[in-house]
C-alpha cells in the first residue's frame, strides 16, 4: 500500500526533477561566460563555480526567500508572496537572469495551477496576473511544498538540490562534463546543499540580495558573447 508520505515525497520529486518542463535547460546562469573565457573546461572547474553560485548567490537570494515564504505561510500571511517576488525582482541586477527566472515562474505556475488545487497559489497568480510582481519559480515551490506538509528544511534542501541538479545536467552538455563527472559532483553536493541550509537560517533580512558582483558581472556579461548556446 502507498502512504501519504510516500505520495507526498514522490510528488516533489517531480517537481524538484531538472527535466520538469519550466525551461531551466536552457539557462546556464552565468557560467556559460566563464567557459567562454576558458575560466571553466572541466568538472573541477565548473564545480569550484557552482559551489560559489550556491554559498554566494543562492543562498541569499532564492534559498532565503524559500524560507520567507515558508515562514509567512505557517502564519498565514500570504502577504508576503506578492513583496518576496518584488523583492527577488529588485535584487536580480542582471537583465538576463531577472527575464530568465520571470519565464521560469510563469510556467512553473501555469503548471503547479495545473496540478494543484492550493488558494496561496491561486493569490499569488492573480497578483502576476494584475502585473503587482514578477512570478519566481522558488515561490511557487515553496507555496506547494508547505501545501505538502515538507518541512521547512524539506522544503528548501529540495529547491537547492533542484537547482543544483539542472545546472550539473547543463554543464554535462555545455562544457561539457561527462554524465559520470556530473553524478560524482551532485553526490557531493548533497553536504554542501545541508550546509546552505544551515546558513539561511541563520539569515536576516539584512542579508538577502548579498550577491558577489563577479557572479553578478559575468551574467550580464553573458548577454554580449558573440556565440551562446544557453539564454542567460
Amino acid at each position: 500500500m502507498v502512504t501519504a508520505m510516500t505520495n507526498k515525497m514522490l510528488t516533489f520529486f517531480q517537481l524538484c526533477d531538472s527535466n520538469f518542463p519550466t525551461g531551466a535547460f536552457s539557462h546556464s546562469f552565468g557560467f556559460e561566460t566563464y567557459m567562454n573565457e576558458e575560466v571553466i573546461h572541466d568538472a573541477s572547474s565548473f564545480g569550484a563555480w557552482l559551489k560559489v553560485f550556491l554559498q554566494e548567490q543562492l543562498v541569499y537570494s532564492e534559498g532565503l526567500a524559500a524560507r520567507f515564504v515558508y515562514d509567512s505561510l505557517e502564519n498565514d500571511d500570504e502577504t508576503e508572496l506578492v513583496h518576496r517576488s518584488q523583492a527577488l525582482t529588485a535584487q536580480i541586477l542582471p537583465r538576463e537572469i531577472r527575464v530568465a527566472n520571470q519565464k521560469m515562474g510563469e510556467r512553473f505556475l501555469v503548471l503547479g495551477r495545473e496540478l494543484f488545487d492550493i488558494h496561496a497559489l491561486d493569490i499569488y497568480h492573480q497578483a502576476v496576473k494584475n502585473k503587482e510582481t514578477d512570478a519566481h519559480s522558488v515561490v511557487v515551490l515553496t507555496i506547494i511544498a508547505h501545501h505538502l506538509t515538507l518541512t521547512k528544511q524539506e522544503a528548501i534542501e529540495a529547491f537547492l538540490y533542484s537547482t543544483i541538479s539542472t545546472m550539473v545536467q547543463n554543464a554535462v552538455r555545455g562544457v561539457p562534463i561527462g554524465q559520470t563527472a556530473g553524478q560524482k559532483l551532485l553526490l557531493a553536493f548533497q553536504a554542501e546543499i545541508h550546509q546552505a541550509f544551515l546558513r539561511i537560517e541563520q539569515l536576516s533580512e539584512a542579508d538577502f540580495g548579498s550577491t558577489p558582483p563577479g557572479l553578478e558581472i559575468a551574467q550580464m556579461r553573458h548577454e554580449l558573447l558573440f556565440a551562446r548556446n544557453f539564454m542567460s
